[in-house]
Formats: structure tokens, sequence, C-alpha cells
């Protein structure tokens, strides 16, 4: 890792920057509002606030800050600045925050409790292992938290193979009271705690529970479990197959709301059900939703709050218990919001952000409207920013598909100009109208330099209802694919792009559709960016971590079922035909996608064209990149190779990329 950092820093190349547009420089600084929590009385809002690392210092990954925020005076002030903060919560009845670090001196990861009336946080309390989450009951005086199990010894000798796959260690769930003379009693839930939450009663405990801590079993056998904190025993097992998200406690503790999808096959857990904390059978109670349900709390014994994606945007509102009723308080419009929590009377702080904001945290009073009150990256004002929108295209059968256009800077109609296709991973996600300027998105950095961005939200794309999402399903780079390249002759046929300057990235499922569209559609792309793709539907099922998640959700059938299938639908097969200049790059570990599917179609691109292809791998980063570095690197080299093959500037792509800038 220090010969890569020193590689990048050690040799810098100049790149101009106009005075008011954003740059990858900007990108790299960006501050964002990651978790907000709301006083019962309303009175304050404890946030995170997640920091970047300077990558000209240290490759390292962002750390996150503590923050208050004073609803009666609308000021914030920093609580913990030093290190990195997780696992934030107000504790009840006692004028407190409490929160998760490792510090000087501690073996593990340790509860740390700081007044809100001053002074130095404590460490409350620290166990055998690390304390990897945390919630404490309605008056704070016990403490639900886990942590994993102690491994196995070791062996004597000087050297310890890896087994694949084995010697797994598990998350377990335990009930403590924190003191001097702490008792802890486990909960005897069946297999590797996921998450979980007192009942309001403090009687009993409800969590998410997975057959393994292999990240296969933690997306597709997580059950919900109920067990008496008197004993620890396991008293109820919810019966419902598929996907599963969040989940909330009835107050009267007798019910419990959880996010699901709606059977074994759904690709995400969007769906809302409701079961009886005694009963094994759950109902989904908003079946028809054409949405995506995300965030949900009780409002009261019959009403859930929920947050959800509809489309593009978001939305907030109340849904009965059994699904009659459903009103919006907050439509699907403005600030995308990515989390919500509520006082008791309805007050309510949201992190969210819009397409001039990272995440900020924003604040509503009952029956009020909801308000931007924090501002942590100021300059942005000093920016000049592109302008976004959401479209609507058909496909080539008739499907409507809904995108995000971000246009050129200084955008003069009648003009055509390049334009990127960012395609989502997944390909059960989706891009919102919010913030999507980033590391690996090209956005505003790519605006200013005269290019527009498209981002379509193509079909399998979550938020639009499961049909939507269902729709690409057993049919890999089939009509998903097409939908990229009708949105493409879209935007050409109403005179925004250049036929001969179309451009294409993304990650993961987007870097596969880069390479499909770089191959098989080599005549519709100029230039292709792919990062952590997959090349070789064939050989990515044998070295990926998700191979059941991949046939129950995705594939539908397994890959020696049709191999000449599976084949046919990789990028490897058609690279022969590539005449798309490609950079490909790829996290060193990445346990999802193997680097190996990189170095395939690099291989094939090479031997078998005459085609510019590069291939960079990232040490150290796994499924995308974290670090400050690398991050930074990326965004520069994707952007270079734009320039060059989009705009015909006289680039070297292969130089070192870090922005040699006047330090303040």
């Amino acid at each position: 890792m220090k010969n890569f950092l020193l590689f990048i820093l050690t040799l810098i190349l100049f790149i101009p920057q106009s005075e008011g547009q954003m740059t990858a420089m900007d990108v790299a600084k960006i501050q964002s509002v990651t978790s907000a929590i709301m006083s019962d009385d309303g009175t304050y809002v404890i946030y995170t606030l997640s920091v970047p690392a300077d990558p000209f210092k240290e490759n390292k990954r962002a750390q996150s800050k503590l923050y208050l925020y004073d609803v009666g005076t609308m000021t914030s002030r920093p609580l913990v600045t030093q290190g990195s903060v997780f696992g934030v919560a107000i504790r009840p009845g006692h004028e407190s925050i409490t929160f998760l670090n490792r510090r000087d001196g501690d073996a593990n990861t340790s509860l740390y409790e700081l007044s809100l009336k001053g002074g130095e946080a404590q460490n409350i309390m620290s166990y055998d292992q690390s304390i990897t989450s945390y919630q404490w009951n309605h008056d704070g005086s016990m403490l639900l938290f886990s942590s994993r199990e102690v491994k196995k010894s070791k062996s004597a000798l000087p050297f310890e193979p890896e087994l694949y796959e084995k010697d797994l260690v598990y998350s377990r769930a335990y009930i403590a009271k924190p003191g001097m003379d702490m008792m802890v009693r486990k909960c005897e839930f069946e297999g590797h705690l996921v998450s979980m939450k007192w009942s309001p009663d403090g009687k009993k405990v409800a969590g998410f529970i997975a057959a393994s801590p292999l990240v296969d079993d933690f997306y597709m056998t997580r059950k919900l479990q109920v067990v008496d904190a008197m004993t620890g025993k396991l008293v109820n097992t919810v019966l419902h197959e598929g996907k599963k998200g969040a989940f909330a406690w009835s107050p009267d503790s007798k019910h419990i709301a959880f996010i699901a999808g709606a059977n074994l096959n759904d690709p995400i857990d969007g769906r809302l059900f409701v079961v009886a904390a005694d009963e094994d059978r759950a109902k989904n109670i908003r079946p028809n939703f054409e949405g995506q349900f995300h965030n949900i709390e009780w409002s009261d014994n019959e009403t859930i709050r929920f947050l959800a994606s509809e489309g593009s945007f978001s939305s907030v509102g109340h849904i009965s218990m059994g699904g009659r009723t459903l009103k919006r308080t907050i439509p699907a419009e403005g600030p995308v919001i990515q989390s919500m929590s509520w006082s008791k009377d309805g007050d309510g702080a949201f992190v969210a952000s819009s397409p001039s904001n990272p995440g900020e945290l924003y604040v509503m009073r009952s029956g009020g409207i909801m308000k931007k009150v924090t501002d942590h990256n100021p300059w942005i004002k000093e920016r000049k920013l592109a302008k976004q929108e959401v479209i609507t295209y058909k496909a080539a059968d008739g499907l409507e598909i809904e995108g995000i256009l971000m246009y050129p800077l200084e955008y003069e109609e009648g003009t055509k100009y390049p334009v990127i296709h960012y395609i989502h991973g997944g390909p059960e996600s989706h891009v919102n109208n919010s913030w999507i300027t980033g590391y690996s998105q090209p956005g505003q950095v790519a605006a200013t330099k005269g290019m527009a961005v498209f981002y379509p939200n193509y079909r399998g794309s979550t938020g639009r209802g499961l049909d939507y999402t269902l729709t690409s399903q057993g049919d890999p780079a089939g009509k998903e694919f097409d939908d990229i390249v009708d949105g493409s002759k879209h935007l050409i046929n109403i005179g925004l792009a250049d036929p001969e300057k179309i451009g294409v990235t993304g990650g993961s499922y987007g870097g596969y559709a880069t390479g499909w569209m770089s191959t098989r559609y080599s005549d519709h792309f100029a230039a292709g960016v792919m990062f952590v793709g997959i090349s070789n539907k064939v050989s990515k099922w044998g070295t990926t971590d998700i191979p059941k998640e991949e046939y129950l959700v995705h594939a539908r059938k397994w890959i020696w079922e049709d191999y000449d299938f599976y084949l046919k639908r990789s990028p490897v097969y058609y690279a022969d035909q590539c005449e798309t200049p490609l950079l490909i790059m790829h996290g060193a570990e990445d346990p999802r996608v193997h680097p190996s599917q990189s170095m395939e179609l690099y291989r094939h691109v090479k031997v078998r064209t005459d085609t510019p292809v590069s291939l960079v791998f990232y040490p150290g980063e796994g499924h995308g990149n974290r670090n400050a570095t690398a991050r930074l690197d990326y965004n520069i080299r994707s952007l270079r190779w734009f320039e060059k093959y989009l705009q015909d500037k006289d680039l070297d792509v292969d130089a070192p990329v870090v922005t040699k800038v006047d330090k303040p």
C-alpha cells in the first residue's frame, strides 16, 4: 500500500482548473451527514458527519464525527471530532449520548457515554470481544448488545492456512446491566445475529438471524425470531422467506412490522409486512405499492410511519396496520430522504440530499415543512452546478423507462454534446434525483467539462414496485441493457447527444453493463470505463460470495443448466467486436466480483483486437473503493479517459493522475 501511495504522489500531473467549476478535488472533500436521531422531546438532534481523509496525506476511509443540533437555537456544535464513532444512541432517562469507539488502551471496541451537560466521554462497558451494535431498553437501565464469539484456538505452528468458508465467527446477542458487577445473559437465537431490538415493554427481544455469517446467507436466509428477555429462550420464529430489511415493534409490544421481499425470489427487501409477536405468519399489508419501503416506525399501535422510494424521489407517510389506508405527509418530490427519526409529538429529523447538496440534516416540526438546517459544504455555493432533471423515454417494446439527465454546464439548446451513461449496479437499485456526483459518478465534474451525464433506471431497477423489479429476472444482458441503448437513441433523437461521442460507465452490475456495451454494442459507444464488473457469467458464478442470491433473485436457473446461454450473455464472448476504448478498474481484494473478471476481459480485448484497453487494480480495495487516495485516483483517471475519447483531448491516459493544486 505504501508503494501505491508513493507512486501516485511522487509523480504529479498538472491539470488546469476553471474558476467556480466542480473538480475532482472538490468531490474528494465533500462531507455528508449520514445518520440522525431526534430526542423524544424534539429539542435536539444527534447526528453523524462523514469527513473524508486528505487524499494527499493518507489513503484512509472517511471518519464519522458526532454533532448535536439544537432545535431551539437552530445551531450545531461538535461533540466528538477525534477518531471515528458509530452506533450512536440517546440513552433514555440519562441526558447522555452513547456511542461505540476504540480508544487508546481499549482491547476491543467499547461503549462510551457522553453527558449532554459536558465533560469527557467515559468507557461504560467493554466485553471479551468488540461490541458491534447495541440498544438501550425503555429507561436506559439495561443494554442489549451484540458481539462476535471468541474465535476457536489457533494452531501452535508458525503458519496457519485459511480454510475458505470454514471456521466462521458468529455474532450473538446479549443482555447486560452496565456496572462494576456486570451480569451478561445470552439470547438463544438460532444462527448468526444480523440486527436486534427490544420490545417497548422490555420483555422480549426480536432479531433478524441468518443461517451463517456468509454473505450469501445474510441476503437469503435471514429469519425474524423472538426471545424472552428474562430467560434468553427462543419463543417464536416467523416463517416468511425472502430478503429482510428494517423492522420495528408496535408501542404495545404486540406486533412487529418489517420490510422484506415479497417472496424468496424478490430481488429486494422492499415490501411491508406485519406479524403478531407470538405468531409465525406475516401479512404483506400493501402488496401493490408501486414503490419500495425503506424505513419504518410506529406512530401508535395502529399506524406505521414509512420512508419509501417512489420513482426517482422519496416519500414519507403513514399506513394503517392492515394496509387499507396510506397517506403521504412528505410527497415524492424535493430532497431525497435517506433516513428518518421522530419525537413523541411527531417532530422529525431527516438525512436528505438534493441536486445541489450532498447529505445534510433536515428538521420538520409537527405538521410543518421539512427544512434544511445544516450546511457542511458551504463552498458548493461558489460552484456553478449544471441542471439535472428526471426524464422518461420508451424502450423498444414500449416499456416506459425513467432516468436522471444532467446537462452540460454551459448547455445551449440545439448543440450536440458528448454524453456519459452512468449505469447503476444491482440491478436491484436505482438512481434518485438527488446529489449524484461522487468518486465513481461523473456528475457535475463531467458537466463542467462540457459533457452530459445520463443515469437510466433500466428495467429491473427498484422504486417502481415489484413487477418492474422482476422485469429483468432470468434475462441477464437482455432487454435490461437494451434499455440503455434505447436511452442513448432517445438523447440522440432529441438533439442533445452527439451519436459519435457516447460513453458508458458503471460499477458491479453497472460494470457488467459497461463491458456489454463496449463489446456486444460497441458500435454505439465511443468510450467505456468498467469498474468491478462482470465479464464472464460462467466463471463469475464460481468465484463470487453470493451464488445462492444469484440463482434465487437474478438468474433463476443454475449455470450448469445452460452454459451456452450464460457464455453468450458475457462480454468476453463478444470481445473480438470491441471497438470501444475500454478502461477497466477493480479492487484487488473484491470478494463479490473477483478481480479475475477484469483480467479476463482485458486479456480478451488486448489479444483479439487493436482497441485501446487498460487495466488498473487498487490494492486493499474490495467491491468499490473506500479509501481517499484510491477514490481520487479513480475519479481523475476515469474522467481523463472520457476526455480523451469523447472530446479528442491529447491526454496520456496511463500517466499518474494526482492534480497539482495550491494547498491552503
